[in-house]
Parts: C-alpha cells; structure tokens; sequence
C-alpha cells in the first residue's frame, strides 16, 4: 500500500514542533496533537521559529509545504505514513499513548518514540506489540540536527526499520540505524562518558568548570563538527586509525582502568574492525588530502564561529 506523505506527531512541545516545522518543509502533511490548549496555542509560534531556523542553516524546502492541522485527541480512523510519539519521558505514559496508537492506526503505520533514554522494550514489553514500533532519538532541535538513531525493540521487524529510515529520510532527516537496543541508546551513551569525566576531573580539582568547557568547545567541538571521534583519530595520528591505537591505546585504556573500568583495552580484533570500516569509508592512500581538508575546513570554522561569538551580548 502507497501512503500520501503525512506524519502524526504527539505532543507539542520543542520536540513536536520542531518535527512538524522539519515535515512541513519537506511537504508533508502534519497532525500534531497536544491535549492542553496552552500548547496548542502555541504551536504557530514554535513552528514558525524552527521554520526560521532551518531556513538560516539552508536546508533545501518544498516548493509548497505541508500543513499543519492541531488536534487535541488521537484520531480514531486516520491512516499516516509515520506516527511521532514525543510526550513526556516517563515510561507509563508512553506505554498508555503507544497502546491508543496501535489501536487507532492501521499496520502501514510507524509508530516512533523520541524517548531519549527508555527503549521500546520498556514502553511495549509485549515483543508481538513491538513489530511496527521504535525508538527515533533525534538531536535538540530535531529542526537542526538533522542526525537520529533509530532504535529496535528485540520484536521490531527488519521491514519496520528499513521503512522508517526511508520516511525518515524523504523529510531530511540522516538516520543512524543501530542494529540493537542499548540503555540510554548512543546519542547518551557518548554524551555522558564525557560528561562523567568532566564531573570527576572538577570533584578532584583537576581543573573548574570554565576550562572544562573552553577544552570542549574550543579544542574538541570544532574537529568534532567536521569529523567523527573515529575519523579524528585517524587524521590527527601518522598511521591512521591502526597507528593511533597503537600509540594511544595503552593510555586510554589506562585511564579507564583507573576509573574501574575492566574492558577498557581494544582488542587487536576491533581494532582490525575499524580499521577496515574506515577504510570502507575512506582509502588509505586518500588520507593526506582529507587531513588537507580539514585544516582548511577549520580555518573557515573557526573564521564563522568568531563571527558568530563577536554577536554574543551575554558574554
């Protein structure tokens, strides 16, 4: 069955309206639903603010957007291509909305979660429940970050999440799909073994807040908006990935034990394994000129985020 391009979205909040802005420049139809009149209310405004946002960053829109249509309760018969759960993060009212979901929806629709940390597991422990249901994790704003994980419950169908990274991708989105269900997914999981360290570098008066902040935004965050924690590496060391890992290896993995960590080594074996998907992604012999690129990309960074901070009143 070929569905028109339309989109569900529950819950209107900076989450809700920051889909429906992103689905209505890609042309689609949007239902967004909120039970409390204060926020639909408000849904002009928060759309129309995202729309501006996306319209800065230059994202490509429809000639003729979508629209958007506010109700107030989830309908009884609408058929929609993708339905977006965005409510509060608490499990029983997930659990409470994705079961109205089911059984209002017919079975050509997906039904996502923007959990940021409860798995559809703990949302729908039924595994028969689970087949047309996942976790789509987005950055903050959603409007913006255009990157999310989609995240399987162990009774997710493989045609569930193939057709979700495509709806997905027909709006705009860059879907990473994950192959299994993990607490608190990736997006968290890499946020807070960062966040972690830094609260346990200030407790030991190793260094304050401020600077922890200044290393982050300033040292990490510029490589890190070109480049991934992988490709980084990679780039920074003679030898690429292989090379980094054998001269950093043992100091990472150091510092981890010392944090009670006890599988903080990398295995010759992983390291081969990515070792091999960089290069899937990159040749070795085209290393130097991505090295090139990217210390010309960060002098163009760098010229745009000092223009950018000179506008930065609150500083």
């Amino acid at each position: 069955m070929t569905l028109s391009p339309s989109v569900f979205i529950l819950g209107a909040g900076a989450i809700g309206t920051a889909f429906a802005a992103t689905f209505c420049a890609a042309g689609w139809s949007v239902t967004l639903c909120d039970a409390s009149p204060d926020a639909r209310a408000a849904v002009a405004d928060g759309v129309s603010r995202h729309t501006s946002g996306l319209h800065r960053v230059g994202y490509s829109t429809k000639s003729t957007p979508g629209q958007v249509t506010v109700v107030d309760a989830i309908p009884q018969t609408k058929q929609f291509a993708l339905a977006i759960e965005a409510g509060p993060e608490r499990r029983e009212v997930k659990t409470t909305l994705f079961k109205s979901m089911l059984d209002r929806f017919g079975n050509d629709t997906i039904l996502a979660t923007t959990s940021s940390a409860i798995p559809m597991s703990e949302i729908l422990p039924d595994t028969k429940q689970q087949a047309r249901c996942l976790v789509a994790h987005p950055g903050n704003p959603p409007s913006l970050i255009r990157v999310l994980e989609l995240v399987p419950a162990p009774g997710t169908s493989p045609d569930t999440m193939a057709l979700a990274d495509s709806l997905f991708r027909q709006a705009g989105f860059d879907p990473v799909v994950l192959n299994k269900e993990v607490p608190a997914f990736v997006f968290n999981r890499l946020q807070s073994a960062l966040l972690r360290e830094a609260y346990r570098l200030v407790e030991e008066g190793v260094v304050d807040v401020d600077g922890v902040d200044r290393l982050v935004r300033d040292g990490l965050g510029p490589r890190w908006a070109l480049c991934g924690p992988f490709e980084t590496a990679e780039l920074n060391t003679a030898g690429g990935i292989r090379g980094h890992a054998e001269r950093m290896g043992p100091a990472y993995a150091a510092i981890g034990e010392a944090r009670g960590e006890t599988n903080a080594r990398w295995s010759p074996e992983l390291v081969s394994s990515v070792e091999s998907q960089r290069r899937a992604i990159l040749p070795e012999q085209d290393l130097p000129q991505r090295r090139a690129w990217r210390e010309t990309a960060l002098a163009e960074l760098l010229a745009a985020r000092k223009r950018i901070l000179s506008k930065d009143v609150s500083r």
